[in-house]
């Protein structure tokens, strides 16, 4: 069966329904795919995740690596990192989301939004949702994490919004070191300039992330950027 939009499409719909009218995110997607023709939303991920930019990209991460995720709002990329999580726990590896953004409970939801019960991965998975995220914190928490956890930041440009954080440079280098040694993947959610013109070229790249403060993106490993289902991933050469 062949769906009226690509799945990003129908997971902004389901979002929108679901403010609209004040229902459940997961509800507003079993009702999403009721129109698709599926039975739940569970159904219709199952059927359009069978091959997904996710698990293309993971079998490329190593450890070690620093990802940048990098999208306008509502392209994806929350829920692109989410799915990375998925792949590394389908392997058997943990993963863990912080976020400045988002409550356990939103996060949780944005599993179901991909078809994964959050209780498959109970004992994997971990979201920290604290006012007290930063470099610190994160490599405070991950310091027994095994090897190949993937680790989840929400996002990049927030890391340095509290005046006695490091500045942002040192937090991910700080972040990079840990990584490295740790053997841990850790991907940067990171907003776009609002100068991108997805007129002028079909996705943003590294020149178009949005950057308060100074960073060098040179720290980053690989980057995969999202808009309008597009897709572009680059190592660093």
């Amino acid at each position: 069966m062949k769906l009226s939009a690509p799945i990003y499409h129908l997971k902004r719909k389901a979002k929108r329904l679901s403010r609209a009218e004040g229902v459940p995110l997961h509800a507003a997607l079993d009702r999403i795919a009721a129109s698709e023709g599926f039975s739940a939303w569970s159904m219709l991920a199952a059927k359009a995740g069978a091959v997904t930019p996710a698990n293309r990209l993971f079998p490329q991460f190593q450890q070690g690596d620093l990802v940048l995720v990098g999208a306008r709002p509502g392209q994806g990329k929350t829920l692109m990192s989410l799915e990375l999580s998925v792949e590394a726990m389908k392997s058997g590896h943990h993963a863990a989301f912080f976020s400045l953004e988002y409550t356990e409970r939103d996060v949780l939801d944005r599993l179901r939004a991909i078809g994964v019960d959050p209780v498959q991965f109970d004992k994997l998975f971990e979201v920290d949702c604290s006012d007290a995220i930063s470099a610190d914190h994160i490599i405070k928490q991950m310091a027994a994490a095994p090897r190949g956890t993937v680790v989840v930041i929400d996002y990049l440009q927030l890391l340095d919004q509290r005046r006695e954080n490091p500045d942002l440079t040192v937090q991910v280098r700080a972040l990079k070191s840990f990584a490295r040694d740790k053997g841990l993947i850790v991907v940067f959610i990171s907003q776009i300039d609002r100068s991108y013109d997805p007129s002028i070229k079909p996705c943003p790249d590294i020149s178009d992330v949005r950057l308060p403060n100074p960073l060098d993106l040179k720290l980053f490993d690989k980057t995969c950027f999202l808009n309008n289902s597009e897709v572009q991933f680059r190592a660093a050469s």
